[in-house]
């Protein structure tokens, strides 16, 4: 006995009929590996950007202080750059309650494509603002303008691009596929703080404060061109064009409150797992070399080589740690790194305080590879936790929520915190803190690897044969 087979319109995808033990028999969906290959590196692209812009930022933080915010106090000028930086994760979740619901009614690819051309707008705009000694009190007016522009943008990228790349790949390879979403957020931030490394190394204090911090920010322009062209060339998902078949005209409307109050329980479930990913993530790509250079009066030089060196090692293990995911599950490696998180912090920080080049690498490198456990786990286990019809809008919502809230603000809280209270130990115990709630989360989500998404046919790859 065969199924009726899914057809999937404007995507070169077929459908197989997958036997089952009892004899029935379920359709699949089988994709082209060409075509999910390519659609990995176009939501991987747009994250890299994302993330290129944010390793520019953060790496070049108080140079930034001084070009915008004046002050004879430097923890000032930190705290009001950091807080321009946050500024763009507020109205994150307004950009996820546009783009998100837009998502489940007119496809992922469009407005995948909408994104990048807004977020490669604002950090290109940050490159071309006068200084506050041209402008006066608008240089830091036309910053924020332009940071809450990318903060709108963003509010569809990262659960546009895993909803992309999760509705393509195949049930068994998904853990793995997803995470190269985080491989490019680590090659753009890479790319954007090797780039600030080398202008500090090269260029002098007075060089890089009038002319040298706009160069890192101008070259968003051709990457977003280049992002934009590979986006262009992406056909829909299989998952949404069977949505679009189903509902034989256009995709119906989803109230944005059946999005939030009919997935209620699920959203606090990805607010909490976003909530532990990204405030260590921040903490540790955008926190700490501030941390390294203005509170522990680090070599500037050595401790942003240091943080590279993490980031590196962190994308040789990335796609190791996505198959790992594939073969145990999501839920055992998401509570590693909330157990490592939890057990480590400390340790890691006292010996980044030791303030050797040795301990500062040991430190940062324990705290990298157990964010690993994340950055492998989320673009995969995030996507699966809502069905198709709503996937894009609820996942904006709840992530965006969360990243606004807690991880955007890690750096300014942490900052204040150490200005408030003098303790050097705060960015251990607010990792600890983040490690808890990420631990509850992990205890009540379902395990979703090998399993189709909700509301999603079976995936699998054309000519691998049939999922058990």
């Amino acid at each position: 006995m065969s199924a009726v087979p899914v057809a999937v319109p404007r995507s070169r995808t077929t459908s197989a009929s997958v036997p089952r033990a009892s004899g029935a028999s379920t359709a699949a969906t089988a994709t082209d590996p060409a075509l999910v290959r390519r659609a990995v590196k176009a939501a991987a692209l747009g994250n890299a950007m994302e993330w290129f812009d944010f390793g520019v930022y953060s790496y070049i933080a108080v140079t930034l202080g001084k070009v915008f915010f004046p002050s004879g106090n430097p923890t000032a000028q930190l705290l009001s750059t950091f807080g321009a930086f946050a500024a763009a994760f507020l109205v994150r979740p307004l950009g996820g309650m546009v783009f998100g619901p837009l998502g489940d009614r007119v496809g992922r690819q469009k407005v995948l494509a909408l994104t990048m051309i807004l977020m490669a707008a604002g950090t290109f705009a940050i490159g071309l603002i006068p200084s506050y000694a041209t402008i006066g009190v608008w240089a830091p007016v036309l910053l924020l303008a332009a940071r809450l522009v990318q903060g709108f943008s963003t509010g569809g990228e990262y659960a546009g691009a895993s909803t992309f790349i999760a509705e393509y790949a195949p049930d068994r390879r998904r853990g793995f596929l997803g995470s190269w979403l985080e491989f490019g957020t680590l090659a753009g931030y890479i790319g954007g703080a090797g780039l600030v490394t080398l202008m500090t190394a090269l260029l002098s204090d007075g060089d890089l404060t009038s002319w040298g911090w706009r160069v890192p920010f101008l070259i968003a322009g051709p990457m977003g061109i280049v992002g934009l062209y590979l986006r262009m060339r992406l056909e829909e998902t299989p998952a949404f064009a069977a949505e679009l078949e189903k509902a034989e005209t256009n995709r119906p409307k989803v109230p944005l409150r059946e999005m939030v109050t009919g997935q209620w329980r699920t959203l606090l479930l990805c607010v909490g797992l976003v909530l532990v990913f990204n405030v260590t993530d921040y903490m540790l790509l955008s926190y700490m070399p501030s941390y390294l250079t203005s509170e522990l009066k680090y070599d500037e030089t050595h401790g942003l080589l240091v943080v590279l060196g993490v980031m590196a090692l962190m994308m040789v293990v990335q796609p190791f740690a996505g198959a790992l995911t594939d073969r145990v599950g999501r839920r055992p490696v998401i509570a590693a790194g909330c157990a490592g998180f939890l057990l480590l912090s400390v340790p890691a920080l006292l010996l980044i305080r030791q303030g050797g080049l040795l301990a500062i690498a040991l430190g940062m490198g324990a705290l990298g590879l157990l964010l690993v456990c994340f950055t492998a786990s989320m673009p995969s286990a995030l996507p699966a936790l809502f069905p198709t019809r709503v996937r894009y809008g609820s996942l904006s919502i709840g992530f965006n929520v969360s990243v606004s809230l807690f991880g955007g603000t890690t750096p300014l809280v942490v900052t204040a915190l150490i200005g408030a209270t003098g303790n050097m130990m705060m960015p251990a115990y607010y990792m600890m803190a983040a490690a808890v709630v990420g631990g509850v989360a992990v205890w009540f989500m379902t395990e979703s690897a090998g399993r189709p998404l909700p509301g999603s046919a079976p995936a699998v790859e054309a000519g691998a044969g049939t999922p058990s």
